[in-house]
């Protein structure tokens, strides 16, 4: 049977095709999360807002975008968008970072807006009292207390993202999915290169997740190193 002549050598023979994907997956998904990061931030403001000339045209663009599959938004952003604007084609890069930017500022909008809507009232009611103005209150009270809250859901987009860039291999970006159509198109092998893809994505992954997990401790409201360090002393007391 296929499954159990497994070929790894043709996977080391293409090395070099995978580790540019790496490179070139890791690019797209920091690239569209971080855009996407600024971008949401002001969209979730935008629709926290009570403001209607804010709030309709934030709610608009998260609901179409949400609404909508990732892999047509990068057909229409390639194909028509970017070549109307400019004039011809920019790359797959350019057009994938853009597509990856507008999909995750729409997800990255609600957790904002959710986080914001978790801390309680009186915070900010507390933080104009003492006499800041709503945007100082949300930038030195409001804020830093949601960012705890959205560190898990944050940290599950990006790991989302980092996947469905993948889909970004339709406008031949050379990423992970590219090298192993590669490979298997060169073989006529199917087993090793997309489980070679397979194992790579979960790699990658696997060590966000773990990344995740430690900024979520570091920022938890449990978590104080000074305390630790003090019951540690009681204990050997």
């Amino acid at each position: 049977m296929e499954i159990l002549d497994f070929r790894w050598d043709i996977i080391w023979n293409y090395r070099e095709y995978f580790i540019r994907g790496i490179w070139v997956t890791l690019i797209l998904t920091i690239c569209g999360f971080l855009g996407g990061f600024i971008f949401g931030v002001f969209l979730g403001l935008g629709k926290n807002s009570k403001r209607k000339w804010l709030y309709w045209p934030c709610k608009l663009y998260i609901d179409l975008f949400r609404g909508t599959p990732l892999l047509v938004q990068i057909f229409i952003i390639h194909l028509a968008v970017i070549p109307s604007i400019f004039g011809h084609s920019l790359g797959f890069m350019v057009s994938g970072i853009a597509a990856l930017i507008l999909n995750c500022a729409a997800y990255v909008a609600e957790i904002i807006r959710a986080g914001i809507q978790s801390i309680d009232k009186g915070q900010m009611e507390a933080a104009r009292s003492l006499g800041l103005n709503h945007f100082q209150a949300m930038r030195k009270v409001i804020l830093p207390q949601a960012f705890r809250r959205m560190i898990p859901p944050l940290g599950n987009e990006f790991i989302t993202l980092l996947k469905d860039s993948s889909l970004v291999t339709v406008i031949a970006a050379n990423d992970i999915l590219y090298a192993a159509k590669v490979v298997s198109g060169t073989y006529f092998r199917f087993w090793e290169p997309y489980l070679a893809a397979a194992a790579l994505y979960l790699i990658l992954t696997f060590i966000v997740s773990k990344i995740v997990s430690f900024i979520e401790k570091r920022f938890s409201v449990e978590y104080n190193p000074r305390k630790d360090k003090k019951d540690e002393g009681r204990v050997a007391a």
